[in-house]
């Protein structure tokens, strides 16, 4: 704890806790305090002007990130006969019906994405309660609820994000990886702000974006500047 205090308080004594950055600034201050022995995940935190709590504020989206996200996603398929061989040839993890259903019961849940057709939806809404509150349920909007399976599973192991809107309408997600360079990082970055932007609900009211933070694993966050967020 102690090395890592001092590599927190050297990359916090580099930011300027009152100033807004653009988002390149922003980029090569995290990339540059993102010094641990392990690859750290480059994430973005935002604060959004929306009550979750209505159905008309909920934020809700998935972005295709151009430079990828740096990690492997596995992903789980509900599906059956034809369509189950097919997800298996695009590469997903796990594949089944009930049998997939009653691992998820005993708390086996070895995936990060999950993927459904809609015929499956009966059965995958009986695990509302086990997937719902880690972000994995499917839904159409995302495209997670699909005859197309193997494009939904190439999307997620090609760098593809989901994002939610979570309670006092926080927002987060992984957008990299320290090992990427400046440039590859602040694509990703670009790119889920447009999306989140995008995504704006009918009933935001006020403003949308209130705060946006940069940071990687173990380092300061940054402040990015909203007026130019807005416009990505």
């Amino acid at each position: 704890m102690a090395n890592r205090g001092k590599r927190y308080a050297a990359g916090y004594a580099k930011v300027d806790r009152k100033k807004q950055y653009t988002v390149a600034e922003a980029v090569a201050l995290v990339k540059a305090n993102a010094t641990a022995k392990f690859d750290e995940t480059i994430e973005i935190a935002m604060n959004l002007g929306v009550d979750p709590r209505h159905a008309d504020q909920m934020v809700r989206g998935v972005v295709t990130l151009p430079s990828g996200s740096g990690r492997s996603a596995r992903v789980a398929v509900f599906a059956r006969d034809a369509k189950a061989e097919e997800a298996k040839k695009a590469g997903a993890d796990i594949v089944g019906a009930e049998d997939l259903m009653e691992q998820v019961q005993r708390g086996e849940i070895n995936f990060d994405r999950v993927i459904a057709t809609p015929d499956m939806m009966p059965i995958v809404g009986r695990l509302g309660k086990i997937l719902g509150p880690r972000g994995m349920m499917p839904n159409p909007k995302v495209g997670t609820v699909t005859q197309n399976v193997a494009q939904a599973i190439a999307d997620a192991k090609g760098g593809a994000v989901e994002f939610r809107v979570e309670k006092a309408g926080i927002l987060h997600a992984g957008i990299g990886k320290s090992s990427f360079d400046e440039a590859a990082i602040e694509a990703n970055v670009n790119a889920f702000l447009s999306a989140v932007l995008k995504a704006k609900p009918s009933g935001a009211k006020g403003g949308y974006l209130k705060k946006i933070s940069l940071t990687s694993t173990m380092g300061p966050g940054v402040a990015i500047d909203i007026s130019e967020a807005s416009t990505s």
